[in-house]
């Protein structure tokens, strides 16, 4: 199993967060966003120190602060969405700035934001620490479904080499004079996509026959074992620990 090449959100080092065990880690992330998410939101002090946590755990894994800040852009919908609850929510309401807004929302808002860009940002931590297919043998490791092991790995493999075909599409295109500038356009880009599938679904084919061939019988051979030995769990499994001290302390004050 395997994805074949780095994808752009994989930061290559050999820091102590690197070397770890891909199961190992996706195990304390998702331990950590259940922790976050589990936190009573009217604490706020309690995620500044999950974020101090996952500064921490950046420093150690030696990834630059731009480098990370430039990958939590893609909560940038969240942050909308975030933004007009206090505008929509019904509830009591309170004057800031000359602008009427619920406290419910306000609140509504903040829980959003911070358990979004915690959650966010540990998910970019991890997939910058660890390769694609690394997080495939891990999440096989954790006793995910095969199928959907399998599914992934064919869906990062092939997912390049269906974005080659549609740029190629669309070279084909414009070399042919052809500009999309309005609704008229929409039935020639429809018939490309309609191509475009047609050849997605023939590669399939293509694919899974040449597998068959090779003796596939529904499940891929594991080449490399991932193993984990108990001084790399205690290591993983410090950042959920801390956080889940954290929340404990959060729900008893």
């Amino acid at each position: 199993m395997g994805a074949g090449h780095a994808h752009k959100l994989y930061r290559h080092g050999h820091s102590p967060v690197h070397a770890l065990p891909p199961h190992c880690k996706l195990a304390a992330v998702f331990c950590f966003v259940v922790v976050v998410v589990s936190t009573p939101r009217e604490a706020v002090w309690a995620f500044a120190l999950y974020a101090v946590l996952l500064a921490t755990v950046a420093a150690v894994a030696r990834i630059p602060a731009g480098f990370l800040l430039r990958r939590l852009l893609i909560e940038i919908p969240f942050v909308a969405f975030a933004v007009l609850m206090p505008f929509v929510v019904p509830g009591e309401q309170v004057t800031f700035l000359g602008l009427s807004l619920s406290v419910p929302g306000l609140w509504g808002a903040w829980n959003v934001l911070a358990k979004g860009t915690l959650g966010v940002a540990a998910s970019v931590i991890l997939a910058s620490t660890t390769e694609l297919r690394a997080l495939l043998l891990g999440l096989q490791r954790l006793r995910l479904p095969p199928l959907l092991v399998q599914i992934a790995s064919f869906m990062i493999r092939y997912g390049d080499v269906i974005t080659d075909e549609m740029r190629r599409m669309s070279i084909a295109r414009r070399s042919r004079g052809f500009e999309a500038s309005g609704p008229r356009h929409w039935g020639v880009l429809a018939k490309s996509a309609g191509a475009l599938f047609i050849r997605s679904y023939e590669r399939g084919e293509r694919v899974h026959l040449a597998m068959v061939s090779r003796g596939y019988r529904g499940t891929m051979p594991v080449i490399d074992e991932v193993t984990a030995d108990r001084t790399q769990w205690a290591y993983a499994a410090a950042l959920p620990v801390s956080a889940l001290a954290v929340c404990l302390l959060g729900w008893t004050l």
